[in-house]
């Protein structure tokens, strides 16, 4: 049955609805799937931080971990991986996603886990999300642009199961492809994939992640001079994310340049973190710098964090990640924008726990280049109080953070300026 007029001969309400019908089964279907495997991939994640929490002398054998994980990437033909930027790729349909990548990194970050690499987790989580559900494009017979949303879906669930945000998870899968234009046409299924995640994951008692926030200023017709901090914590919350960046691309660079052999690369940055570890240890008595740092952002939420927590955390994440070892960015952004806000909003005179919250949202999005996700985080880490000052922070450190970003083949379609189309990756 045709319909004429208002429908072309394509666009029916049959085909529509078969369309739906189709993307809501692939949804909940790849929701489920990811969301079983990034739960256990989560309790996997707790036992080895648990392991190395009651033995953090773990982090000496750093280097050893370091040599298997490229043995096994070598192994299975993925020395060449491209990590989370090979994902974001894929999801536009540039490359093809192999499965291969989710048996290699559930493995390669439980190892920097458990030895005490600087690094996250929901980077981990899209690499999953995006290689579990790539097979699925042959048996559907999915075109290049059904295959990018099948992957931001698979993204999208990742993200969700292991963090506990299904709605920042969702715009992010879509936002961090393309800054500057969203794929209306995948809001549903990665909606749909990210909640059935989230819920999966709440099932195999896998707790969303969130903070308190105490002390939030009421925002009135008299809040001139909270709006300044607020505008000049979102500015130097943009600085950060692009030191962060710099230190995150120098490193890498550098290792490379210098140490062509992978093994030895990364047998050297493995040392490398071991032993600042180990001088951090013997100048603090603690390892608070190594792992994801989970526990270090809800001590800036209470004003315990120290105040080079955030500059330590770059080096060593740096360090970790630059050399070859498998894990995530995102919650050393985190930790990173949570431990500076902390510091610089006490300075300002905001309280540590409101000031954590702009930071972390501040650097995530100077970061990552996702402004609508970074407000969603903010809605769902913190709740909604505080909106119009997330708000601002996270819109003024979009505008100066410029051009760069953690992710290189990110593509900026349209300038953050103007009306002008760019078409550019970000810098490093």
């Amino acid at each position: 049955m045709r319909f004429k007029g208002i429908f072309s001969d394509r666009e029916n309400v049959l085909y529509q609805y078969t369309v739906f019908l189709k993307w809501l089964c692939i949804a909940v279907c790849s929701g489920i799937f990811i969301g079983v495997v990034c739960s256990f991939f989560h309790m996997a994640l707790d036992k080895v931080t648990q392991i190395r929490t009651a033995n953090p002398f773990l982090v000496m054998l750093l280097p050893l971990g370091g040599v298997v994980i490229v043995w096994l990437y070598k192994l299975c033909g993925m020395d060449n991986d491209h990590g989370t930027n090979g994902i974001i790729k894929g999801a536009r349909g540039e490359e093809k996603v192999s499965i291969k990548t989710a048996p290699l990194i559930f493995i390669a970050t439980l190892i920097t886990h458990l030895l005490g690499g600087s690094a996250g987790r929901e980077g981990a989580a899209l690499q999953l999300g995006g290689s579990l559900i790539s097979p699925l494009r042959k048996p559907l017979k999915l075109n290049r642009n059904d295959y990018s949303m099948l992957i931001m879906c698979g993204m999208a669930a990742g993200f969700s199961a292991l963090f506990g945000t299904p709605a920042a998870a969702a715009v992010f899968a879509i936002e961090v492809t393309v800054v500057g234009i969203a794929h209306y046409s995948a809001i549903v299924p990665c909606l749909l994939s990210s909640l059935t995640a989230a819920m999966v994951a709440d099932w195999f008692h896998v707790k969303p992640t969130s903070f308190l926030v105490r002390y939030i200023p009421e925002f009135h017709a008299d809040s001139y001079f909270m709006l300044a901090r607020t505008i000049i914590m979102g500015i130097a919350g943009a600085i950060v994310s692009i030191v962060f960046c710099k230190i995150m691309s120098k490193t890498a660079e550098l290792y490379k340049k210098y140490i062509k052999n992978p093994y030895l690369r990364i047998l050297a940055g493995g040392a490398i973190v071991a032993a600042i570890s180990m001088l951090i240890y013997a100048l603090t008595g603690s390892f608070d710098y190594n792992g994801a740092g989970t526990d270090i952002i809800k001590k800036a939420f209470i004003g315990q964090s120290r105040p080079e927590a955030f500059i330590l955390k770059m080096l060593l994440t740096a360090l970790t990640l630059g050399c070859g070892f498998k894990g995530g960015e995102i919650v050393p952004s985190l930790y990173i924008g949570a431990t500076f806000g902390c510091f610089f909003g006490g300075l300002l005179g905001l309280s540590h726990s409101f000031g954590a919250a702009v930071g972390l949202a501040a650097v995530f999005c100077g970061v990552t280049n996702c402004p609508i996700t970074s407000i969603l985080i903010a809605f769902e880490l913190f709740g909604f109080r505080g909106v119009s000052y997330y708000l601002i922070a996270v819109s003024i450190s979009y505008a100066v953070s410029g051009y760069y970003g953690l992710y290189k083949d990110q593509t900026i379609v349209y300038s953050k300026y103007k009306a002008k189309y760019i078409n550019r990756h970000t810098r490093f």
